[in-house]
């Protein structure tokens, strides 16, 4: 049986592949070449892929990235696909679903949203739901350095708080729009925001949210 992270793993290499090359995306500075090389990087080295954390494995980092984006972009896709290494954590189902779900599903929508002509999917509820239940575990992590009090809610009214603090702003939408707001993807989110003025224009225009 397929598992999320699996479905959005082929979704954003079909939706790369699509792309090709130099295509933008909602990463700043970043173009499809620059994110399929992310994302392998992350996979393949751990090494460096801590320095996406950790400042002094920053420079290991950035030599990593020069490397695979030097690459054939269509090497890049299917390392994508193929996933990662035998002796990989994220081999291990519930580490790849725990780790990659929500990882990927950003990224696609990176891809997605960034051209001119893109439209909403339609993401099934038990996706939503799967999506919320991540969310409500690192909300408080996502929103920790927003400027503005942060309340996280859906449709059907059930909250996260991801910042406390005065003013509070509420951002209701999807769990999957709510994810890519505080992934810093404010722009692109279809979400409803009610708060404040100042605060709302504080917190949409923020680099402070997510890691």
């Amino acid at each position: 049986m397929s598992t999320f992270a699996k479905r959005e793993r082929l979704l954003l290499a079909d939706l790369l592949e699509t792309a090709g090359p130099d295509a933008p995306t909602l990463c700043e500075g970043w173009q499809t070449r620059d994110l399929a090389a992310h994302v392998v990087v992350r996979e393949r080295r751990p090494d460096a892929a801590g320095g996406m954390l950790i400042k002094q494995l920053a420079p290991r980092l950035e030599k990593a990235m020069e490397e695979f984006t030097a690459k054939p972009y269509e090497e890049l896709i299917q390392l994508i696909r193929i996933g990662p290494p035998r002796f990989s954590p994220f081999q291990l189902k519930q580490i790849d679903e725990m780790s990659n779900t929500v990882e990927f599903y950003v990224h696609t929508e990176d891809v997605r949203r960034a051209q001119p002509d893109w439209t909403a999917r339609e993401l099934d509820p038990v996706f939503q739901d799967a999506l919320w239940s991540r969310l409500e575990r690192t909300a408080r992590l996502m929103g920790r350095k927003a400027p503005t009090g942060l309340v996280l809610r859906r449709p059907d009214g059930q909250t996260a708080v991801a910042h406390r603090g005065a003013p509070v702003v509420t951002v209701t939408g999807e769990p999957s729009e709510l994810l890519l707001f505080v992934y810093g993807r404010q722009s692109a989110a279809k979400v409803d925001v009610v708060g404040d003025q100042d605060a709302i224009t504080k917190l949409q225009e923020s680099k402070q949210l997510g890691i």
